[in-house]
């Protein structure tokens, strides 16, 4: 076997990311009309509410004292679009030379379909921490905190909330995620594991997927008869289990939970800070929420199921309701003992079963 046939290629070197990046910006939505001064004031003020944020949330989590504060990096949409076209080149083994591209037609293909995919959600995203960023420029070395001022003044004049407190309350959320992974570096480095597995072709050939799928659906249809057939992993999450070996399987589980664990943490540290930092919390935690509730058109509901829009809010519930619970039982600093390595992290049963965790780990 020669070195090209030895290969074993990922996901991440089978799309044409630049294209990937191209095509998102022009397809982005327009951005809300804003004045020349309204836009330089979003992008100071959340500049400086993410560098304000980050004491807050240190001393409530107890996590990364001593460290010094990155500043964020404020962008439109079309430029998150190409942050995040070159975060998953990384994140799913395409690796970090943007020049080079996929020979076959099949990867301008999945960079167009990428592309199009990133400028229906950049209209969405507030601010996200990134671990397979570019860096921030400090000794911590990569990582970047992007905040999307256009949508984040877009969410606020629909919410009719006071602009400078909804832009501390964004950067509340996402300094945690920026705080999370800068004091635990090894959580980017588990997320890529996982991220490996799930995205090496290598690991099944589309024969024994196809196969898989087919046992899947043969058992649903032709349960035993002394056994019911079992409710499945709802929509395209159970569709994708279903062609996954265990292992995928496994690394799915784990990207999951690991999920819901940070998305609840950053929602709880929020709420917690949230009422010294920000005088209207509480009106716009009650108008967010109602938000993120709302009802969908069909087209909509659509593409937020395909994107996983749907259960990424259900992380924020689950995962909050579990950091809530092990927080008011054994208090904050107890709690950190989540951090120390991958053994630590909770199991799925434990995520709805919070006491579970604290009687493994504790």
């Amino acid at each position: 076997m020669n070195a090209a046939q030895g290969q074993r290629f990922s996901v991440g070197g089978a799309v044409d990311w630049n294209l990937a990046a191209a095509t998102g910006g022009k397809l982005a939505r327009p951005e809300p009309p804003t004045t020349d001064y309204t836009r330089a004031q979003a992008i100071r003020q959340l500049a400086e509410s993410a560098h304000a944020a980050e004491l807050p949330v240190r001393e409530v989590t107890g996590l990364a004292e001593g460290a010094g504060i990155p500043a964020a990096r404020v962008v439109n949409r079309p430029e998150w679009i190409g942050a995040a076209a070159r975060s998953m080149r990384v994140m799913t083994g395409g690796g970090h030379d943007e020049q080079v591209r996929p020979r076959a037609i099949s990867g301008r293909i999945a960079g167009l379909q990428t592309g199009a995919v990133l400028a229906f959600v950049s209209s969405g995203i507030l601010g996200q921490y990134d671990p397979f960023g570019a860096g921030d420029g400090d000794e911590s070395g990569g990582g970047e905190l992007l905040l999307v001022y256009p949508n984040v003044i877009a969410v606020e004049r629909q919410l009719r909330v006071d602009p400078t407190d909804f832009r501390m309350w964004v950067c509340l959320h996402e300094v945690t995620h920026r705080v999370q992974f800068r004091a635990n570096p090894w959580l980017a480095e588990h997320m890529s594991g996982a991220l490996a597995v799930l995205t090496d072709d290598a690991a099944d050939d589309m024969s024994a997927m196809v196969g898989r799928l087919a046992g899947h659906l043969r058992d649903r249809r032709a349960p035993s008869k002394d056994e019911p057939q079992q409710p499945h992993s709802g929509g395209v999450l159970g569709l994708i289990r279903a062609v996954q070996s265990d292992e995928q399987r496994t690394a799915l589980d784990r990207l999951l939970v690991l999920g819901t664990l940070l998305e609840g943490h950053a929602d709880h540290v929020m709420d917690a800070v949230g009422p010294a930092v920000v005088p209207s919390v509480t009106s716009i935690r009650h108008r967010f929420d109602q938000r993120r509730n709302r009802h969908q058109p069909p087209l909509q509901r659509l593409l937020r199921a395909l994107l996983g829009v749907d259960a990424k809010m259900a992380q924020y519930t689950r995962g909050k309701a579990f950091v809530d619970h092990v927080v008011s039982t054994v208090g904050m600093a107890r709690f950190n003992a989540i951090w120390t390595d991958a053994n630590t992290l909770p199991l799925p049963a434990e995520i709805d079963e919070p006491q579970r965790w604290i009687d493994r780990v504790l």
